[in-house]
């Protein structure tokens, strides 16, 4: 776990060793603050795009990059069947400590278990595609885990509002040949740093152009208050 830094800062948590935060690094040259709290609030406590997800969850679920398991742990104890996935080993082994019954280490991309009625990607949980040219390969592979009739359910926001606004009220977004939402970040944890990974931030529009071409059908469910949304993207009849 040397490199596992969210998953250490959750054990500590967990263990009531809480001290301090996780940082992170953005390559939009943003500062901020994850606080370890918010990772292990309860339903009352998450945004209504969260809690709108979760209680349009339906037949087993798939929590991909459940983190310390409170997605899970909500809708187990609502009687749901639900599986936790993540590759943070220390998530794994805070969500089983939580109660979480059901909770597989693993790389997305790795596992192909059983299929789902439900796959969520909550907390922007797309992201973990990288870029906007791999975004592809995941929908497929989610889609090779849904039973027939199956839903995704993902959040994730619109980040253009980051860029400056020029004269003529359009942004300015830098033409280095990427998609304005791929972001590198890196996280700090008392002293230690991750490694450098890519993360995804997708506007609705591409989403919808994205999941047409694997066949998948798109419906805006709900808005939030900042550029955010939560969508709900299932088989073509």
């Amino acid at each position: 776990m040397t490199r596992d830094i969210f998953g250490r800062a959750l054990i500590d948590f967990q263990n009531g060793n809480y001290s301090e935060d996780i940082i992170t690094y953005s390559s939009l040259d943003e500062k901020d603050i994850l606080p370890l709290p918010y990772l292990f609030r309860d339903y009352e406590a998450m945004p209504l795009i969260e809690q709108k997800a979760l209680d349009l969850c339906r037949g087993t679920v798939l929590d991909v990059g459940c983190g310390s398991g409170s997605h899970s742990l909500y809708l187990q104890n609502k009687g749901v069947e639900v599986t936790g996935l993540d590759e943070s080993e220390g998530a794994v082994i805070t969500a089983k400590s939580r109660g979480v019954n059901n909770v597989i280490h693993s790389n997305i991309y790795d596992y192909s278990g059983m299929k789902f009625d439900t796959i969520l990607l909550l907390m922007n949980g797309v992201g973990i595609a990288g870029s906007l040219n791999e975004l592809a390969r995941l929908l497929g592979h989610l889609k090779g885990l849904l039973n027939p009739g199956g839903q995704i359910l993902v959040d994730s926001s619109d980040i253009i509002y980051m860029f400056e606004v020029d004269d003529d009220g359009g942004y300015w977004i830098p033409d280095n040949g990427k998609y304005y939402g791929e972001v590198q970040f890196t996280m700090e944890y008392k002293g230690l740093k991750s490694v450098p990974f890519n993360w995804l931030y997708i506007d609705y529009k591409r989403l919808q152009q994205v999941t047409e071409q694997q066949n998948l059908s798109c419906e805006l469910l709900c808005e939030g208050t900042h550029y955010d949304y939560l969508a709900r993207l299932g088989t073509q009849p």
